[in-house]
C-alpha cells in the first residue's frame, strides 16, 4: 500500500497544493492535471489556502473536511490518505500511519517515512490537551467523484518534440541510413583484426597484411566521410527544432491571458525558458548520436553471441547489473532535478528584486539584510548541487565498478582459451575489440537516458504552459463589435482568488453611454482599477455580467476590443527602445502624424525634441531614466498614438505638477469628444468636468451625479472633495 501510492512532483513553488489533490484522485482511480486542478483551488502568487483545496476536492467529487487533531487520533481513526498542513506554509498527503511511523508524499520532495517525532516536529502547529495538534483535509470519495471520468492522462514529452521531426522525415531516412552504413562499416573490423593475426601474422604473409590495411584505411575513410554526413543532417534539423520549440513557446505564453501572469512568480516562467536550454542541449549534443548507439550495440552483440556465447552471457550479465545502479539512481536525480528547480526559481526572482529595487535598500540601507538573504538561497542550492554530485558520483563508481569487472573477466576467459588453444590470438583480440565497441556505445547510451530524463522533466515544466486555455477562441468570440456603444455592469460582483477571498466589488450596476466622460473615484482599496479591469476583459466578473451594447463583453474577440481602446495603467510599463517605438506600441511601421499629434496631446513634445537624438532616444531600465511625471505623460502619448474610441486612464495624472497636469487635461478635454472616456483618479481636477462621476466604497456604487450635483448633496464625494482641499492637494 505505501509503496504503491502515486507520487506526482510540483512543478512550480505555489503548486503543493493542487498536486497533493492529484496525489490523492490518482490513488482513488482519476487522473486530473495539475493546470486543472491549480484553477480549481484558485491558486495565486502565495499559493493555496486550505479552503481553497477543500472546494477543488468538492469539485471533483470527493467529500472533505478539515480538522485540528493530535497524533493519537491520526494514528487511530484518521482515514488516509489525507492532505496535511506542513510547517504553517505547505502542503503534503499522509498516506500511511502506524503508532510510530508516519508515510507522506511530499509533492516538493518525494516520499518518506518519518518518525512520530520528526513528523510532529513539522506538522504540529498548536496545542490542545498538553498535546501537539496539527491541521489535516480529510477526503474521502463519493459516488459523484467516480461517475466522473477525470481527465485523460497527459502524455507529454517525446512525442510533442517527434511532431517537430516530422516535416524532416526524409533528412531523418537519410540519416537512419548514415547510421546502418557507419555500422555495418564498424562491423568489418573485427574480421580484419582476425585475419591480420591468425593469417598474415601466423603465415609471415606481409602482403597479405599491406592489403588488408589497405583495406581498413578506405574502410575508415569511408566511415570519416559518413560520419561527416550524419553530423551536417543532425545539426541541420536540430537547429531549427531548437527555433521552433522555443519559438512556439513565447508565442503560447503571448496567448495567455493577463490574469494568468498574477500567479506566476517571475522566476517560475523564466526557469521554464531556461528550461529549453536542457532540451535543446539534450537534442543537440553528441548524446542524441547516442540513440542510435543502439544499432551498433545490436550488430556487436549478435557477433558476439556468434563467436562466443560464454563472453557474451559475461558480458549480458555485467550489463544488467550496470544499468540496474544506473537506473536506482536516476529516479534520486529526478527528486533533485525539481528542488533545484524550486530553488533555482527563487534565485530568479531574488536577482530581479534585488537589481530593480537597488534604490530602495540603498536608501534604507538594507544591503546587508537582502545580500544576507540572497547568500540563503545560494547556500540551499549549493547543498542541493553537493546531493546532486555525490549521487552522481556513486552513480558514476557503482557503474564503472561493474564495467571493468566485466571486462577483467571476459579477459580472463578469453586468455585461459588462447593458453588451451580453444581460441586463436586474432579471435582474442577481435574479441577484445568487440567489448570495446560495445562498451563505448553502452556508456554512450547511458549517457542519452540521463539527458532524457533531464529533458523530459523539462518538457513536463514547459507542458504546463502550453496546456493553459489561450486567452482567445476565435471560433466562440463575436469579432464584430456592436453598433451601440455604450458600457454597462449588471449585477457585478469579484472577487480576486476565488469564492474566499475578499469581495473587491459587491453588485455593482453601472452604465457608461457612449461618446461620455466617466469618472470613478473612492478612496484607495475601493475598487476602482477592478472595474477597470473588468472592462478592458482582463478579468471575468465572478457574479454578473459586463455588456458592450447589448453583447457579453467576455464573448468579443480580445484583439478587436483592445484595438479600440487607449488605456493608461498605473503600472505601465516602459520597454527598452526608442521613444518613438515606445509611443508607436504595436506598430512596425511608424505613423509620424499620429506620433506628433500624440506628444502634443500629452504635452511631452518639448522634452522629447531637446534630447541629442530626439525620437530615437533609447528608454526603459538601460537606457534614459524618466522622471515620474515624464513616464505618465509617455503612457498617455502612447494611448493617445492608437486613436481608440474607448479610454481608460487609471490615476493617469497623478506624478504631475499641477501646471502640467492642466494643461494635458486641456489638451484632452478637446481630444475626449466624440469618444468614451473612463478615468479612474483621486485629483478633483482630473473628474470635475466629467458628465457622470461614480463614487465607490467597500466595492459598492454610493453615489453618483455630475460634480455640481454630488456637491450639493454633501455625501460621500462632497466629503472626498472636502479632505482633498484641506490637505491642499
Amino acid at each position: 500500500m505505501a509503496g504503491r501510492f502515486p507520487f506526482y512532483q510540483q512543478h512550480d513553488a505555489m503548486d503543493c497544493g493542487a498536486t497533493c489533490l492529484k496525489m490523492v484522485s490518482r490513488h482513488f482511480g482519476r487522473y486530473y492535471s495539475l493546470d486543472y486542478l491549480r484553477e480549481l483551488t484558485y491558486m495565486g502568487k502565495q499559493g493555496v489556502t486550505l479552503l481553497g483545496i477543500s472546494d477543488a476536492a468538492e469539485q471533483i467529487g470527493l467529500q472533505s473536511l478539515a480538522v485540528k487533531t493530535n497524533y493519537e487520533r491520526l494514528a487511530k481513526d484518521i482515514p488516509v490518505p489525507c492532505i496535511a498542513h506542513w510547517r504553517q506554509e505547505h502542503f503534503v498527503v499522509v498516506y500511511k500511519v502506524t503508532d510510530r511511523k508516519v508515510w507522506i508524499a511530499d509533492p516538493a520532495a518525494g516520499k518518506f517515512k518519518l518518525t512520530r517525532e520528526e513528523f510532529i516536529e513539522q506538522w504540529g502547529s498548536d496545542i490542545e490537551e498538553g498535546e501537539p495538534a496539527g491541521v489535516l483535509l480529510l477526503l474521502e470519495p463519493t459516488p459523484e467523484f467516480f461517475a466522473r471520468e477525470g481527465e485523460a492522462v497527459n502524455k507529454s514529452g517525446f512525442g510533442y518534440v517527434w511532431s517537430y521531426f516530422k516535416r524532416y522525415r526524409s533528412l531523418l531516412i537519410q540519416l537512419l541510413v548514415g547510421v546502418l552504413l557507419g555500422s555495418l562499416l564498424q562491423l568489418t573490423f573485427p574480421f580484419i583484426i582476425r585475419s591480420v593475426v591468425d593469417v598474415g601474422i601466423e603465415n609471415y604473409d606481409l602482403d597479405f597484411i599491406k592489403l588488408i590495411l589497405l583495406s581498413q584505411f578506405f574502410l575508415f575513410a569511408t566511415m570519416l566521410g559518413v560520419e561527416q554526413f550524419r553530423s551536417w543532417i543532425l545539426l541541420h534539423v536540430t537547429a531549427r527544432v531548437n527555433i521552433s520549440l522555443i519559438s512556439d513557446f513565447l508565442i503560447k505564453l503571448t496567448k495567455l491571458p493577463i490574469r494568468f501572469f498574477d500567479s506566476k512568480i517571475t522566476g517560475d516562467l523564466m526557469q521554464r525558458i531556461a528550461d529549453h536550454e536542457r532540451v535543446q542541449r539534450f537534442l543537440t549534443s553528441t548524446t542524441l548520436m547516442s540513440l542510435f548507439s543502439f544499432i551498433n550495440i545490436l550488430a556487436f552483440g549478435g557477433l558476439l553471441l556468434a563467436w562466443n556465447k560464454v563472453v557474451f552471457l559475461i558480458f549480458l550479465v555485467g550489463t544488467i547489473f550496470q544499468v540496474s545502479w544506473i537506473f536506482f539512481f536516476q529516479y534520486l536525480r529526478r527528486e533533485l532535478d525539481y528542488k533545484r528547480f524550486d530553488q533555482s526559481a527563487e534565485n530568479q526572482s531574488n536577482l530581479i528584486e534585488l537589481i530593480n529595487g537597488m534604490q530602495a535598500i540603498k536608501l534604507h540601507n538594507a544591503e546587508r539584510q537582502k545580500r544576507w538573504a540572497w547568500e540563503r538561497i545560494q547556500a540551499r542550492l549549493f547543498r542541493t548541487g553537493i546531493s546532486a554530485m555525490r549521487i552522481g558520483q556513486v552513480q558514476r563508481t557503482g557503474a564503472a565498478f561493474f564495467s571493468e569487472t566485466k571486462n577483467l573477466l571476459i579477459t580472463f576467459v578469453v586468455a585461459s582459451a588462447v593458453i588451451e588453444n580453444t581460441m586463436s590470438l586474432g579471435m582474442l583480440l577481435a574479441v577484445q575489440y568487440i567489448i570495446g565497441q560495445l562498451n563505448a556505445p553502452l556508456n554512450q547510451l547511458f549517457e542519452f537516458l540521463r539527458s532524457m530524463q533531464e529533458a523530459k522533466i523539462s518538457l513536463e515544466r514547459m507542458n504546463e504552459i502550453h496546456i493553459q486555455d489561450n486567452e482567445e477562441h476565435l471560433a466562440k468570440e463575436i469579432t464584430i463589435l456592436p453598433e451601440s456603444g455604450d458600457l454597462s455592469l449588471e449585477q457585478v460582483s469579484f472577487q480576486y482568488n476565488g469564492p474566499h477571498s475578499p469581495t473587491v466589488l459587491r453588485n455593482v450596476d453601472l452604465h457608461i453611454p457612449k461618446g461620455q466622460t466617466t469618472a470613478i473615484v473612492g478612496t484607495s482599496g475601493s475598487g476602482k482599477t477592478t472595474i477597470l479591469k473588468l472592462l478592458l476583459n482582463i478579468y471575468k466578473p465572478s457574479e454578473g455580467i459586463v455588456r458592450l451594447g447589448d453583447i457579453n463583453l467576455g464573448n468579443i474577440n480580445n484583439r478587436l476590443w483592445r484595438a479600440k481602446c487607449g488605456v493608461v495603467m498605473q503600472d505601465g510599463y516602459i520597454f527598452f527602445d526608442s521613444i518613438a517605438r515606445n509611443i508607436a506600441l504595436g506598430d512596425e511601421v511608424i505613423d509620424k502624424k499620429k506620433l506628433l499629434n500624440a506628444v502634443k496631446v500629452a504635452n511631452i513634445q518639448n522634452f522629447i525634441e531637446t534630447l541629442p537624438l530626439g525620437y530615437n532616444t533609447k528608454i526603459g531600465q538601460e537606457g534614459l531614466g524618466l522622471s515620474q511625471g515624464q513616464r505618465q505623460r509617455l503612457l498617455i502619448a502612447r494611448a493617445v498614438y492608437k486613436d481608440p474610441e474607448y479610454i481608460f486612464f487609471d490615476e493617469a495624472t497623478t506624478a504631475l505638477d499641477a501646471y502640467n497636469e492642466m494643461l494635458i487635461m486641456e489638451n484632452l478635454e478637446d481630444y475626449f469628444r466624440g469618444r468614451t472616456v473612463v478615468i479612474v483618479a483621486h485629483r478633483l481636477s482630473t473628474v470635475m468636468n466629467a458628465d457622470n462621476i461614480i463614487v465607490l466604497e467597500g466595492g459598492e456604487i454610493v453615489e453618483q451625479g455630475t460634480h455640481e450635483e454630488l456637491t450639493y448633496q454633501r455625501g460621500a464625494y462632497y466629503q472626498l472633495v472636502r479632505n482633498q482641499l484641506e490637505l491642499g492637494g
